[in-house]
């Protein structure tokens, strides 16, 4: 069977979604990841999206964006994006998907600044809801584009926490408990 790189991605990250779960979806390949596994082993599962939506079934059109007609069709819930991150803060969200323009080796992701925020390099597009994302749900995978230049020892500037510098004093978990996270941490990377 042929399929591309993407294909494999979007497979990959929909496994990654159980049953019954509550999930912050994300853009572009999420979308699809979201809809894929409500239609095969997750029907349960709720997606929540950044523009207000709660939806409990995919959509039945292809999405291009979170925001495309289809997705606010059949939505369980349309209201604002204060209340989907106050789900994200109350705890309510099993998995987020998140990317970035580099991630290093304890899963700190940068969006924000290539070379450093006092001198960038390159400015980019910065946190969106990553940083809430990778700070409040019970996990986060993060889905990107496998080039060289993405993947650094240490991230220009940390937009979204992963397990920080990994050295907490009983290991990278406990590191997020001491800088105040209350939960979760990378759980995968999914990437071509």
């Amino acid at each position: 069977m042929d399929y591309t790189p993407q294909e494999l991605m979007v497979a990959a990250a929909a496994r990654e979604i159980g049953d019954g779960e509550v999930v912050f979806v994300g853009m572009r390949l999420p979308l699809l990841a979201f809809a894929l596994a409500k239609n095969t082993h997750a029907p349960r599962a709720i997606g929540l999206f950044e523009n207000g939506l709660v939806r409990d079934t995919p959509s039945s059109e292809l999405l291009y964006t979170m925001s495309d007609a289809p997705n606010v069709v059949g939505a369980s819930w349309c209201t604002r994006m204060v209340n989907i991150m106050g789900l994200l803060q109350q705890g309510c969200v099993d998995l987020g998907f998140i990317g970035g323009a580099e991630i290093d080796r304890y899963g700190n992701l940068n969006t924000s600044y290539i070379g450093g925020y006092e001198r960038p390099q390159v400015k980019l597009t910065g946190s969106g809801g990553g940083a809430d994302i990778a700070s409040l749900s019970k996990r986060f995978i993060v889905i990107m584009a496998h080039e060289k230049r993405r993947f650094v020892e240490r991230v220009s500037y940390i937009t979204s926490p992963g397990f920080g510098d990994g050295k907490g004093p009983e290991g990278p978990v406990r590191w997020r408990q001491q800088v105040g996270l209350p939960r979760g941490g990378p759980a995968a990377l999914i990437t071509t």
